[in-house]
């Protein structure tokens, strides 16, 4: 696999994965997806249900959730796309994504929100505006 922009399509990125690997990738995508999901929504549920190691700490359970939802995103998108790059970049955005609203959602729990938010807020954005920029230059190929 290569970067080169002049590389022929076969030579740019694999074929799709065929068979079970592309199965194993979605489940398991769809389970570190719901899973992170649920910590990051009902940290207190979470913890009585799965997590049951003291201390309780909901802004922990929601970081986890935040960076379960991460791979959750990162293994769908490589059942779809061949581009590791997109994959990468969309995968880690949307986890970091998810990891700003746990701490928009958690500015009561510590931290330094004058400093985080700005910087996970440009971190996501950056991830994200990156993963889209090469997902439709791939695209375009």
């Amino acid at each position: 696999m290569t970067d080169d922009p002049t590389a022929s399509p076969s030579a740019r990125s694999a074929s799709p994965t065929p068979g079970w690997p592309r199965v194993v990738a979605t489940i398991a995508g769809v389970f570190f997806l719901l899973t992170g999901l649920g910590a990051l929504a009902a940290p207190r549920a979470f913890f009585d249900a799965v997590a049951t190691f003291e201390p309780y700490n909901p802004h922990f359970l929601q970081d986890i959730g935040a960076f379960q939802i991460g791979l959750g995103a990162v293994l769908l998108l490589a059942a779809v796309h061949t581009d590791a790059l997109v994959v990468a970049l969309t995968g880690v955005g949307v986890g970091s994504a998810a990891h700003l609203v746990s701490h928009v959602v958690g500015l009561d729990l510590g931290g330094n929100p004058a400093t985080d938010l700005p910087l996970f807020a440009v971190l996501t954005l950056a991830l994200l505006a990156g993963g889209l920029s090469r997902w439709t230059s791939v695209r375009r190929r």
